[in-house]
């Protein structure tokens, strides 16, 4: 079953009772001719998915949610949408979470952390054929979230907050708007960059990072101007980290 609405700023909505992935239906939207932007969302998802490939657990009573867009922006500027998007689910989040307050905080690239633990995470999936087509999969953990997972998580019910999925949406969707307006198509990122500085977690502190091919441990630095992870590790060189994972926050300076 699923029906449509129209969001805020005029943005269409396909809401939908379950789904496989929103991510998924939204990319095979886009391949039929979609041309978005459509934010897609589901109660619940039988086949939810993290970054590398790992599963999101999806039951009622949580936010899962797709906007999916079309030509956002160059393919190489695409990946600054992570910071973007993880600016709009802070945004959202404190809106309708105001007593949360400074607990809130972005870890890089796209997850939302209450203190230390893991509360809201992001999936960018793109295709460049027929066009070039984004799906930013965003998922809020609102009453319930998994046991054992290798990064400590929460929910929001868990901290005190009661939030329903409807209302959190509503309020994404407009923050998602407003984030986007600031970046420009990546024109702006220096300014989104500085915001998404104000709100991370970790700066200064020890910080482990997973990458493809090894781990490495040093004291986060910041970004660089391409959105890139500064890790300073012992007696070596400044090091740029394009992609990875990171695990753990150490002691401070």
């Amino acid at each position: 079953m699923n029906r449509d609405a129209t969001g805020l700023a005029g943005v269409r909505h396909k809401i939908y009772e379950t789904l496989g992935s929103t991510n998924a239906e939204a990319l095979a939207l886009a391949r039929a001719g979609e041309c978005g932007p459509l934010w897609i969302s589901a109660r619940s998802q039988t086949a939810g998915r993290g970054r590398r490939a790992s599963t999101w657990v999806s039951p009622p009573g949580n936010l899962y949610a797709t906007l999916l867009l079309v030509e956002p922006s160059s393919v190489d500027t695409a990946p600054q949408l992570s910071f973007v998007v993880a600016l709009a689910v802070h945004d959202a989040v404190a809106q309708c979470a105001p007593a949360l307050g400074p607990a809130l905080k972005v870890k890089w690239p796209n997850d939302l952390l209450i203190g230390e633990a893991k509360v809201a995470g992001i999936l960018i999936e793109s295709e460049n054929e027929p066009r070039f087509m984004v799906a930013i999969g965003i998922g809020i953990n609102c009453i319930s979230h998994p046991p054992d997972t290798p990064y400590p998580a929460t929910d929001l019910a868990a901290v005190g907050a009661a939030v329903a999925p409807g209302a959190l949406l509503d309020a994404l969707m407009a923050a998602t708007n407003q984030r986007l307006a600031q970046w420009r198509r990546g024109e702006n990122f220096a300014g989104i960059r500085t915001d998404w500085l104000k709100r991370a977690a970790g700066i200064g502190r020890e910080i482990r990072v997973r990458l493809p091919e090894r781990e490495i441990a040093g004291r986060f630095q910041g970004l660089d101007a391409a959105g890139r992870l500064l890790v300073q590790q012992a007696g070596k060189p400044l090091e740029a980290v394009t992609a990875g994972e990171v695990f753990g926050f150490g002691s401070g300076a």
